[in-house]
């Protein structure tokens, strides 16, 4: 049956492509492709509105190749400088000293980067991750699909003329293999692991004779470590919730995904329906270079994803050997490390050429970012221990839940595959399920084994950060494994904390804890995060909506896309009142700003007791209160503390006894007056994007604020305020079922498909996004085919 209705519905697609016209071209130099040369791999391409591809192939290989073309078509330059750098090739290109744009690695130059990614291509590590058997290595069908989409990249830079001013004509933008392709998943599996070491792995050496004994401070290293885990939380975060059917108008699921990805650069979203005829069906947003939905729905199930708290490495601290700093002891036996000599050519300029040093638990390390040294001194060194450095399998986990029948199934694929490095997984389904699991792949470290084997340094990381650094000297300190982990020294999926079936599931990028308040999860290990913990301002804000939205009832996709862009901010729910109140006391209006001078704040006070406590673009009071919120100190900001027993009620109530509040009143408003703008000013007129010389107003607020629609801008005085948004909502989808067989589905991509400012899809989904509005999804044939912007382009290898 499922072979019949293939065949038939590739058929009509055929037919449809031969008979209806095409008004404009799919992708630059759309003559070419309405005329490709034949044999090979080949799909059918539907465009709808907003440039949304509908890729229908026959197989994976064909799927991937239409999926290869068509993001090429919208995103060749960033996807080719993604392959630079999987390549080892940045300094070739661009010079050694310059910043790649922090997608595939944290390195801050172009060389550390470059001697990172050559040693894995040099090593073969991916190679022989490819060669892995599934489940343990990718499976066929996702092989294929890597290989289908270095197709379909190939086969649209062989026909197309480049328009995107980034790299047209550029030396560096070359066809590229299915290695390449892998590679790309590699790296966005090891990110928060050796992704997160790279320069601190590039540039260990061994320590001189005389180089001094020295160790890092704990307490100043765990609060480092705290510090970087939080500042990769922002960079990449998200919501997200599923509710069951207790709490739906007609007992079926709906789920509203809203991740926070950056705006720019590689880690974009890319979104498209992919359809294999009687085999998968699937609609979503794609992490830019991967071939497969990576948050999505098809008929039956939506999910999406929320960056988790779980540390995806450890440290193990070394011994060295005394008579050679290159070799370590394990149980009494010296071990040489094992040396990797990496070579990367630099632009203008002689070849550089560095050694890794690499050991039984992973690379040696001096650092996790600038601001946690780890030295490498005559008597210790510390290793970075990443399980995900052998793990390919996300493509797998992705393919499981693009076919998925319902939550169920969602979890049967995590289990199955144990795919994914860093997130958590929010679901629901047609028949009104729920579910929420933070199923990632983590060192089996368990509190017992820290407690057993932690270093005086990992004695203070764990327990404040999650980061163990556990004794290296001894073999019994390695992690364990469990039996029902597809690889050893990972934690298997009956120790992830999981809930099914809650009336709601939430998270915001903090710990599985409150996933529902009412329902806490407890009992894992620290590494995957912690309870009874003061949660983030976010946190606190979506469980008082979702738990309210719970309660009443009733709900429907409608009140998931109210929630979107409702712009409540929480943190003025709390103190912005007060603030108002505190303004209002101060005598003769004046507060003293922290460079001394007296400013007058009286008009503040009348537009903080005025805003609308929200982040909407016509909020008059919302820049002013979020420009004084960032200037009070947190150790000064509330007189009731955080309360275990009242987590998401508590810490509140303003400080107005703290010298710290006028303080940061005075230099708000005197920054604000400074840069011409006005204290009552819409938020829209001074936080916005620039495209193609329009400025576009940008919804909601920033991560400490606590708005669901979070959007990070960089604030710019001389240029009216926020321009530009760094990172924030993304690939947006509000999900539900009506009993038919297509989903009641609405989408939304911030930042538009392209980031060619010559495509008409550079901008259209951030002019809605500005408005409030949606893209209602069409994912079945019928509303595929009444689409008034249909277009059919058949592609061919």
């Amino acid at each position: 049956m499922r072979t019949r209705l293939r065949r038939a519905v590739v058929a009509a697609v055929a037919l449809l492509t031969a008979t209806t016209a095409l008004p404009a071209a799919a992708a630059q130099g759309h003559d070419r492709q309405q005329h490709p040369s034949h044999g090979g791999l080949s799909a059918t391409i539907r465009y709808t509105e907003y440039g949304i591809p509908h890729i229908v192939a026959k197989d994976y290989a064909d799927l991937g190749f239409g999926t290869g073309w068509a993001q090429a078509a919208d995103q060749v330059c960033t996807l080719a400088d993604g392959f630079v750098t999987v390549r080892g090739e940045r300094s070739r290109f661009f010079g050694p000293d310059a910043a790649p744009d922090g997608s595939l690695s944290s390195a801050a130059k172009n060389l550390s980067s470059d001697l990172y990614f050559k040693g894995v291509r040099e090593s073969g590590t991916v190679e022989r991750l490819l060669a892995e058997p599934a489940p343990v290595g990718p499976s066929r069908q996702a092989k294929d699909l890597m290989r289908g989409f270095a197709a379909g990249y190939n086969a649209w830079l062989r026909r197309n003329r480049i328009t995107d001013p980034t790299c047209r004509g550029a030396a560096w933008v070359r066809p590229v293999t299915e290695l390449d392709v892998a590679a790309r998943g590699f790296a966005l599996a090891v990110l928060g692991g050796q992704g997160r070491g790279v320069d601190g792995i590039t540039a260990a050496q061994p320590p001189t004779t005389t180089a001094a004994t020295e160790t890092p401070a704990a307490q100043d290293t765990a609060r480092a470590a705290r510090e970087l885990l939080a500042t990769d939380s922002a960079d990449m975060g998200s919501n997200a919730v599923a509710f069951s059917g207790a709490t739906t108008a007609d007992g079926r699921g709906l789920l509203l995904g809203n991740p926070h990805y950056p705006w720019q650069g590689g880690r974009r979203f890319w979104q498209s329906q992919q359809t294999i005829p009687g085999e998968l069906n699937v609609s979503g947003g794609s992490l830019l270079g991967s071939a497969t939905v990576s948050i999505g729905h098809n008929a039956r199930v939506a999910w999406s994803h929320t960056v988790a708290t779980g540390v995806p490495l450890n440290l193990h601290q070394l011994t060295l050997d005394p008579a050679d700093p290159t070799a370590y002891l394990v149980d009494g036996k010296s071990e040489r490390m094992t040396r990797r000599t990496i070579t990367v050519e630099v632009k203008d300029g002689t070849p550089v050429t560095r050694t890794q040093w690499w050991t039984r638990y992973g690379p040696v390390v001096t650092s996790l970012g600038a601001s946690v040294p780890l030295p490498w001194t005559t008597t210790t060194a510390y290793a970075l221990n990443d399980p995900n450095a052998a793990n390919l399998r996300a493509s797998d986990t992705a393919l499981g839940f693009s076919k998925a029948r319902g939550t169920a199934d969602v979890l049967t694929s995590l289990q199955r595959t144990q795919g994914l490095p860093w997130v958590n997984t929010i679901a629901a389904d047609a028949a009104g399920h729920s579910l929420f699991t933070q199923s990632q792949v983590l060192p089996r470290i368990t509190d017992e084994l820290a407690q057993r084997c932690s270093t005086p340094l990992g004695k203070v990381t764990y327990p404040s950060a999650g980061l163990a650094v556990l004794d290296g000297s001894r073999g019994d300190c390695a992690p364990g494994s469990d039996a029902d982990a597809v690889q050893p020294g990972i934690f298997g999926p009956a120790k992830m904390p999981t809930l099914t079936d809650a009336p709601y599931a939430e998270n915001s990028n903090d710990s599985a804890w409150l996933a529902n308040a009412e329902q806490p999860l407890a009992g894992y290990e620290r590494i995957f995060g912690t309870t009874g913990t003061q949660r983030s301002m976010r946190t606190r804000g979506a469980i008082e909506d979702v738990a309210a939205l719970a309660r009443r009832g009733d709900l429907t996709v409608r009140d998931l896309q109210r929630q979107q862009f409702a712009n409540r901010v929480p943190a003025g729910d709390l103190i912005a009142a007060d603030a108002a109140k505190a303004c209002a006391a101060l005598p003769g209006g004046t507060a003293t700003g922290s460079d001394g001078k007296a400013v007058d704040v009286s008009e503040a006070c009348g537009v903080l007791a005025a805003w609308d406590r929200t982040a909407n673009t016509d909020s008059r009071g919302a820049l002013l209160f979020d420009r004084l919120w960032r200037r009070i100190p947190a150790a000064q900001l509330w007189k009731v503390p955080f309360s275990a027993s009242d987590p998401v009620g508590t810490p509140n109530t303003l400080n107005t006894d703290s010298t710290a509040f006028p303080i940061a009143l005075a230099d708000t408003v005197a920054e604000l007056r400074a840069a011409g703008i006005a204290l009552n000013s819409p938020l829209g007129q001074h936080q916005f994007v620039v495209r193609n010389g329009q400025r576009i107003p940008v919804p909601g607020g920033t991560e400490s604020l606590g708005v669901w629609n979070k959007v990070e801008p960089v604030w710019d005085t001389a240029n009216g305020g926020y321009t530009e948004v760094s990172t924030g909502s993304s690939y947006i989808q509000a999900v539900g079922w009506d009993g038919s067989r297509c989903p009641v589905a609405h989408t939304l991509l911030t930042y538009s498909q392209s980031s060619n400012p010559n495509s008409p899809h550079y901008s259209d989904q951030t002019r809605l996004f500005s408005q409030e509005r949606w893209v209602t999804s069409r994912f079945c044939e019928k509303d595929i085919l009444s689409s008034p912007s249909l277009r059919v382009v058949r592609v061919r290898s």
